[in-house]
């Protein structure tokens, strides 16, 4: 039923999104005409005669109506996304080529924040008001109000000007850019994209970490816990085995939007190190009006909340037998 109903939301967001990147003067027959002038050293009646066959050529010169029918018509019959008019090659390849190492990304990032967020909740909570609890809510603090397209300049800065790192912007280094798979080389990837993990998964740690601890708080404050204790549990007993799953439920509910959050800072954070990976991809083709390589990227990051939501939804059901109930009756 949720897959179902998430079929007319798409649409409408794809009509949405469409619209506005639409909406701005200009496509990309003008990037080629600006290109033949600045570049080719042709005349402005010369590129603009082509630039308006190449309109022709490719369906540019018709109604935005037009166009929107003609590519979501694609995507339905045939799966067909378009084609990408500065890669020069169908916008499937270019999703193919970069989607999975963003979703790999923003995967390692969402493990990163929760184990890590999570574990600091707890040892917030269960210390409170001690230097480790002062210590860890001013480290969330930090990760929820810097902005991490800031946090992105400042370690470019330091890597280029104070450490003299000339790899930005690339996942290897040379010698093992086409070289099979080693320990070497997961290390030299390592190196390359630590500054993007380590600044989106740092948003998703805090986010974790301060409403964790305020869960955490108020169940170690509920009648049922105190009767755990008076029943003589140990207190790693009570609060593992009782605080902590109930604790849980606003965090596991939070699945919903944590993928396209975290693809979020991947992608802002990816932008500022131009990682080959969407952000670049999305912000580029918006430059110079390759609109079915944006429109399809949106889409793309649409559908990310829509799966986060029915995955919450199972993880929710699996956590708490009430809502299995609940939804069976």
């Amino acid at each position: 039923m949720r897959i179902a109903s998430a079929i007319p939301v798409l649409l409408i967001l794809s009509v949405v999104t469409f619209a506005i990147i639409q909406a701005p003067p200009g496509d990309y027959a003008d990037y080629i005409r600006s290109q033949l002038i600045n570049q080719g050293g042709a005349s402005y009646a010369q590129a603009e005669a082509q630039a308006q066959a190449y309109r022709i050529e490719h369906g540019l010169d018709k109604p935005m109506v037009v166009q929107y029918v003609n590519w979501i018509g694609g995507i339905v019959t045939r799966g067909d996304f378009g084609y990408s008019m500065f890669y020069n090659k169908p916008v499937a390849d270019v999703v193919g080529e970069r989607l999975p190492r963003t979703l790999l990304l923003a995967l390692v990032c969402h493990i990163f924040a929760s184990v890590l967020g999570i574990g600091f909740g707890i040892w917030a909570a269960t210390r409170q008001y001690s230097w480790i609890d002062s210590t860890l809510s001013a480290v969330s603090f930090l990760g929820m109000t810097v902005p991490r397209f800031l946090m992105a300049l400042i370690i470019v800065y330091l890597l280029v000007f104070q450490f003299n790192v000339t790899e930005i912007g690339s996942f290897f280094s040379p010698q093992y850019g086409g070289a099979p798979w080693s320990w070497a080389k997961f290390v030299d990837l390592v190196s390359h994209v630590w500054p993007v993990v380590a600044i989106a998964t740092f948003g998703g740690l805090a986010y974790n970490m301060r409403v964790m601890r305020g869960n955490l708080l108020d169940t170690l404050n509920a009648q049922y816990v105190e009767t755990a204790k008076a029943k003589g549990l140990s207190g790693g007993a009570v609060v593992m085995r009782h605080a902590v799953p109930n604790a849980l439920h606003p965090l596991v509910m939070y699945q919903g939007v944590v993928l396209p959050y975290m693809l979020t800072g991947e992608i802002e954070t990816a932008i500022i190190f131009a990682l080959p990976t969407v952000g670049p991809a999305i912000v580029g083709s918006m430059a110079i009006g390759d609109v079915y390589v944006t429109a399809t990227f949106m889409m793309v990051l649409s559908a990310t909340l829509i799966v986060g939501n029915i995955i919450a939804d199972m993880l929710l059901a699996l956590l708490d037998p009430r809502v299995r109930q609940f939804g069976g009756a």
